[in-house]
């Protein structure tokens, strides 16, 4: 994400709790990812995890930057 983002979701989230519950998860799924990413050689189910940890991650980032989105427009 980009400084300013991080540093708008900084200011956002200690008062709006979806935000600060997403930004919570895609710490979460990053750090998921980070781990299974390492594997040299994943199995099946490690690579079916991957795919569903990116799509969540991604799902959650859209929302994020919906969130962002209004609170830059207000």
């Amino acid at each position: 994400m980009e400084p300013q983002e991080l540093a708008l979701i900084e200011t956002l989230a200690p008062k709006h709790d979806e935000l600060r519950y997403l930004w919570s998860q895609h710490l979460d799924y990053e750090k998921d990812l980070n781990r299974l990413t390492v594997i040299r050689y994943p199995s099946e189910a490690e690579r079916r995890q991957i795919g569903k940890i990116k799509r969540l991650k991604l799902r959650g980032k859209e929302r994020i930057t919906a969130i962002l989105e209004a609170h830059r427009n207000i």
